[in-house]
């Protein structure tokens, strides 16, 4: 069974930065994509950004320029570092992984506020 353990949530004043990680309980290279997802209170869950296994990244219209996703192989570890934080940034945040074909795996989440 794979696990995800997202960590780095919390909240935060409008224009810092927060750096979430998505920890992996095997080999991330084992996954041919993993994302950020997002989801705020009354909206559907979003895509955020993914990165494929190749180091490809892309990324939501909505955070181009200020987010970036990256993967520490060795560690096992997803990053979403998040710059420039707006309030509309404020939802709970979930790693995924997906094997193909059809083999998905969620983490539980971590809550992300942007407020003054």
């Amino acid at each position: 069974q794979v696990q995800l353990v997202e960590s780095g949530g919390g909240l935060v004043q409008p224009g810092g930065s927060l750096r979430l990680s998505c920890a992996a309980s095997k080999s991330i290279l084992s996954f041919n994509t993993m994302h950020w997802y997002r989801q705020a209170p009354g909206k559907e869950r979003e895509l955020v950004a993914g990165i494929t296994s190749g180091g490809s990244t892309n990324y939501a219209d909505s955070v181009k320029g200020r987010f970036t996703i990256s993967r520490d192989n060795v560690k096992n570890i997803v990053y979403l570092q998040m710059n420039r934080l707006k309030p509309e940034d404020t939802a709970v945040y979930y790693c995924h992984a997906l094997r193909i074909p059809n083999y998905n795996y969620w983490g539980q989440g971590t809550q992300v506020t942007v407020s003054s």
